[in-house]
């Protein structure tokens, strides 16, 4: 077997990135806060924040729930050992990064701070270059056809 079989990547990207961008856009905030929206539409915003929260805990929990029915691992540095393709990962092929980027959303809209967007947005396509195309090339290699069968019919984000 060769290193896309065995393991998709020696580092946990998407962690570290998010985690950076998060600690980024907290400085940014910080430092050159931008300007939000005033009442009420901001206060719209930050309870849509709320909501945007609560879906990524019911995110999270479903995915890994997913995953450990599978018997198959959630770290991003083991290979996976079952290709789970139902429940949320019938909608998006990478739920848990979804769940990651739409934390990063969620917290813009609750402390009123464009940079978590900005940042948001760069932390997915760190994750897509670092992580999830590493993680298809190991998903290929080890499912064949049925990873592709996958692919086709799931989005990479949503």
């Amino acid at each position: 077997m060769n290193d896309s079989q065995t393991a998709p990547s020696r580092v946990p990207w998407p962690p570290l990135i998010y985690l950076v961008a998060m600690a980024t856009a907290i400085v940014l905030f910080i430092v050159y806060p931008l300007p939000w929206f005033g009442s009420p539409f901001a206060d719209f915003l930050q309870a849509f924040g709320w909501l945007v929260l609560a879906a990524v805990i019911a995110l999270y929990v479903t995915a890994i729930r997913a995953l450990h029915k599978a018997k198959t691992t959630v770290s991003p540095i083991h290979a996976a050992t079952h290709l789970v393709t139902d429940g949320v990962f019938g909608v998006s092929r990478n739920p848990l990064y979804l769940g990651n980027t739409l934390l990063m959303f969620g917290v813009g809209l609750i402390v009123g701070e464009i940079w978590f967007f900005a940042l948001g947005i760069v932390a997915g396509f760190a994750t897509q270059k670092l992580s999830i195309e590493p993680e298809e090339r190991h998903l290929k290699a080890r499912f064949g056809k049925k990873y592709l069968d996958y692919a086709k019919k799931v989005r990479r984000w949503v």
